[in-house]
């Protein structure tokens, strides 16, 4: 039997929420994206279903996917609430001043050793903004993650999201002076092979070491070196400290390492050639492709622009 709903409008919610789901694929991150209880969605869930009179949902113990019903009303909605959303966003953006949530998610390092000193001064700016940080090495979907902003040091920022080059940013080769006084400094790349390596993982799994003579003489000249994991982690702060603890050689990024060359707790091995693939050499800000950016995520933007480009140009710190 159908269950009559007096009014349409009382379902907007209702189908809104079934997009949400449809992003999201499963019930506990689409309650989440939305601040709500599980249960709460699902039972907005059940009472959209009754009224439509079908089944718009494929529950299973391990998934959750739509029916062709289900898929049909979230295809002919989406643009409708996307609409609405932009319309609002441009009354909220007639405010003077920036408010709301931004979520932002950025590298681990990175948000620890340098972005947090310059977010004080934000919030005191806009108090009327609240700022959420989520420390990843991970590149995640910014969309379906309902994130929006990105800052990551990459070589070529995807083609999906609207990039701001920050400051340039590069590698440094590292060893503590303890590991280099017992197993030899090497002059050349290929003397690598021969020491313990403290590796960043990568997609490819490819187990070498590219590395391009910087230097007048020689520039452009690259070589090479296969990769023995003596040690692998995800997290460049962890190979730092493994590095000055002198368990091997490894490759940092400069906001990493920067601080312990200065202090003498680690030495730049190889001054002369750049690693080439292992880091990125801009940190980029990164938003989704949007019609309409929110007043707050701008002045973010302006904001990390600004610090990182008053004396934070790590790529020339050395």
């Amino acid at each position: 039997m159908t269950v009559r709903v007096r009014n349409i409008h009382e379902l907007w919610q209702h189908i809104h929420w079934l997009t949400i789901l449809a992003e999201q694929g499963s019930f506990t991150s689409a309650a989440r994206r939305i601040n709500v209880s599980k249960a709460a969605f699902s039972q907005r869930m059940k009472e959209l279903e009754r009224a439509a009179g079908i089944r718009l949902i494929q529950r299973t113990t391990r998934s959750v996917r739509l029916t062709e019903a289900g898929e049909r009303l979230v295809e002919d909605t989406r643009q409708a609430y996307k609409s609405i959303a932009y319309s609002f966003g441009n009354i909220k953006d007639l405010a003077a001043v920036p408010s709301g949530l931004i979520r932002v998610t950025a590298p681990v390092a990175l948000s620890r050793q340098h972005l947090v000193t310059c977010l004080p001064e934000f919030l005191e700016r806009y108090p009327e903004v609240r700022l959420e940080l989520d420390m990843s090495d991970n590149l995640v979907s910014l969309a379906s993650e309902g994130f929006d902003l990105a800052i990551r040091h990459v070589e070529t920022p995807p083609d999906i999201y609207v990039a701001r080059a920050l400051c340039a940013t590069r590698t440094f080769l590292v060893a503590s002076p303890g590991y280099l006084a017992s197993h030899g400094t090497p002059a050349q790349p290929d003397e690598l092979q021969h020491h313990r390596h403290l590796v960043y993982p990568r997609q490819s799994r490819v187990a070498t070491w590219v590395f391009e003579r910087s230097r007048p003489r020689g520039r452009g000249e690259r070589i090479t070196v296969p990769v023995h994991n003596s040690f692998i982690a995800n997290n460049s702060e962890v190979l730092c400290s493994m590095a000055c603890e002198g368990m091997g050689i490894a490759l940092l990024p400069d906001f990493s390492a920067h601080e312990h060359l200065h202090s003498g707790e680690l030495v730049h091995v190889l001054p002369d050639w750049q690693a080439l693939g292992s880091f990125g050499r801009t940190i980029f800000a990164l938003r989704p492709f949007s019609t309409h950016t929110p007043r707050a995520v701008h002045a973010f933007v302006e904001h990390l622009t600004t610090f990182f480009r008053r004396g934070f140009d790590l790529g020339t710190s050395h």
